[in-house]
């Protein structure tokens, strides 16, 4: 080849392999994960999973502590025993969480009643910023978050009955081939959970059928996750614990939470897109209704102009918390 010829090569050579790039990106843009991957940018999940973790932090976990000291002994083992199973906690980890637990008397003491209720209150700020994670997910209009609060009320007994009701389970299973069945049940049980989460918060405007694939993928997502955490959530928190103390451990508690709201935030985009899908897989969702919504529902909103990009999201300031 002679020297004359090597540019021409080369501008060849590049154009062949940014076709095939935008080929490849092609076909990668109409699968189903590129898809849920454009929701997640669309509601930037970056700020949600954030906004979602520090919430359940400040407001949800200390609401399990506080009611778990109000209820009989053995309701409370079973709401712990499902907070550390979720956490993955064993050994010296599990001992420094469980003081949270073990002073049930002096909590009851400095909360009484009021402070349980005002508790409650204070939790519904979790549960306002979930159901903006799926009022998002779904392009609902912001009107739609009426009635947050009183919804958020009324859906944390839900989890609280669903924690002690799954340590219950967990403490009949035991270990071997009972710890299988209880993988199962959990299975079951998260995906109902998180199927009956949607409906609920997006107020039942959207129908059963088409949120199967939220609850299935949220449920699946969590339980991983869960069975995950035992192997390195134990060590985070005892390297946390020795460097600063219970402040270490608490930061653990916002790394595992972090994660676990992602996998919120995957199911939250997985449900529409999957239900939107023109192939099969959306037939079979919306089975021989191609409506996603229950009669009188206020249409969807319009899709974004342009598809999001991850550089965007990552620039974008802090979710404003007036905005759905």
């Amino acid at each position: 080849m002679s020297m004359a010829d090597a540019p021409g090569s080369h501008r060849q050579l590049v154009a062949t392999v940014r076709e095939w790039v935008d080929d490849v990106r092609g076909r990668a843009q109409r699968t189903l994960p590129w898809r849920v991957w454009e929701r997640m940018l669309e509601i930037e999940f970056v700020d949600r999973s954030v906004a979602l973790a520090g919430k359940a932090f400040a407001s949800f976990f200390p609401l399990v502590i506080v009611v778990a000291a109000f209820v009989p002994q053995r309701i409370r083992s079973s709401i712990f025993a499902t907070m550390t199973h979720l956490l993955g906690l064993r050994g010296n980890s599990l001992t420094t969480v469980k003081q949270a637990f073990a002073s049930a008397d002096d909590i009851r003491r400095a909360t009484g009643i009021l402070g349980l209720v005002l508790t409650f209150c204070f939790a519904s700020a979790f549960t306002t910023a979930l159901q903006r994670v799926y009022l998002r997910a779904w392009r609902r209009a912001p009107r739609a978050v009426a009635g947050a609060y009183s919804r958020g009320l009324a859906w944390l007994p839900a989890i609280l009955l669903y924690a002690a009701l799954l340590g219950g389970a967990r403490g009949l299973a035991g270990d071997g081939a009972g710890f299988g069945i209880f993988v199962l049940i959990s299975l079951v049980a998260s995906s109902a959970l998180w199927w009956t989460t949607a409906w609920f918060m997006l107020q039942g405007q959207v129908r059963w059928r088409v949120l199967v694939p939220t609850g299935l993928v949220t449920g699946f997502a969590m339980t991983g996750y869960a069975i995950s955490a035992v192997i390195w959530m134990p060590e985070v928190i005892s390297r946390n614990d020795i460097q600063f103390g219970f402040f270490g451990v608490a930061l653990a508690l916002v790394t595992w939470l972090s994660g676990a709201a992602v996998c919120i935030l995957v199911g939250a985009c997985a449900g529409p897109v999957f239900a939107e899908d023109r192939g099969a897989v959306g037939a079979l969702i919306r089975g021989g209704t191609p409506g996603l919504l229950v009669e009188g529902a206020v249409p969807p909103l319009p899709p974004p102009t342009l598809a999001p990009r991850l550089r965007e999201v990552l620039r974008a300031t802090p979710e404003d918390e007036e905005s759905p």
